[in-house]
This record gives structure tokens, sequence and C-alpha cells, in this order.
């Protein structure tokens, strides 16, 4: 089966990596903005069927990604869809948490990881794999531990970290990355 998103045509797989949706484009564009033409390091956190990664390879040649994700199924994903569009020389797509499976620090970090707290089940997403959308305690265990990783050398100076949160992408700069967490820590007692 196949989507289009930001106007490429991906592979997906229903039901076993979660389908990219046309909202994510927008943490695609703010992405763009923070890569440029210069020759960048970008990790694609929890990369699915490694659309933002070959969306951002596609777009900004001068990119080198790294896309991460803990599913296998993902990752072969991943891997088909940087072959597809012939960026898989730039999409190192790699198995494992976070950003632990990269060699070294990136300059722009994009997640779109899950972050609905298992409580508030929304039928919107039945058909989609439950851990690609659904996150321990509050939903924001993923993305505190991503800061954190961020916080302690994974993410180069001066660089940014992009996520998406309900529809919307947030950022920050690698000083601002406690301002970040306070805001996605008062959406998400606003979505409780």
């Amino acid at each position: 089966m196949t989507t289009i998103f930001h106007g490429l045509e991906l592979t997906t797989a229903p039901g076993r990596v979660f389908t990219p949706r046309p909202a994510t484009e927008a943490l695609v564009d703010a992405a763009l903005v923070r890569v440029g033409d210069e020759p960048k390091r970008v990790a694609d956190v929890g990369t699915g069927t490694g659309a933002i990664a070959v969306a951002i390879a596609v777009a900004a040649p001068n990119a080198e990604i790294w896309a991460t994700d803990t599913s296998p199924a993902a990752v072969a994903l991943a891997r088909t869809n940087a072959e597809r569009h012939d960026v898989a020389d730039r999409v190192h797509v790699r198995l494992g948490d976070l950003l632990d499976p990269l060699p070294e620090p990136v300059d722009v970090v994009v997640a779109n990881l899950p972050y609905l707290a298992a409580c508030l089940h929304e039928s919107a997403y039945d058909s989609e794999p439950a851990e690609a959308i659904y996150a321990p305690g509050d939903g924001l265990d993923h993305l505190r531990r991503l800061l954190d990783l961020c916080a302690d050398g994974k993410l180069a100076m001066p660089g940014w970290v992009l996520v998406q949160y309900h529809r919307r992408a947030l950022e920050a700069d690698c000083q601002h990355l406690d301002e970040l967490r306070a805001r996605l820590e008062t959406q998400a007692r606003l979505a409780a």
C-alpha cells in the first residue's frame, strides 16, 4: 500500500507501522527551515515509514539524515522508502532507541514520537500500532528522554529540536530545551 507525504509516494504497512499524516508535513517544513542549504546532520527519531527522513533528504540534498526506530518493521520500511527515492546513501536507518544509534551529535533533531497517554484512547487510531500512538504515563516520557539526550550532548551547538505534539510543530534551539520541556508539560496538563 502507498500514501503521498510531502509530495512523495511512500510505501506503508497499515497496522504494522504508523501511516504518515498530512499534519506532519508542517514538521518537515519547519525542519527544512532549520536545515537550509548547508551540510547538516539531522536525526529523525521514531522514523516509522521514514517519511520525515526521506522528505528532508529529497528537499535538502546537502543533509545527512540518521533515522531511528525501535520497530524492526519500521526500520525495514524506512530503508525501502529511502531506496525508492534514491536517498539511501544519505538516510542511515538504524534500529534503536531515540538518539542512541547515532555515531555523533547532530545539528537538527526531528521527532514525531508517541505522545498520547494510554488512558486517552482515540478510536481514530485503532488501525495503527498502539506503540506508535500511546506513551507511558502522561504521554511525555519519550519526549522527556529525547530532550535529556539532546541536553547531554547528542545535539550539537547551535542545534535545533523540533517535535510534533497534537498536530503542531514545536521547536527550540539547544539553549532553550528547558522552555520546550515546560511548554510540552503545560500542553499535556491542558490536554488531560
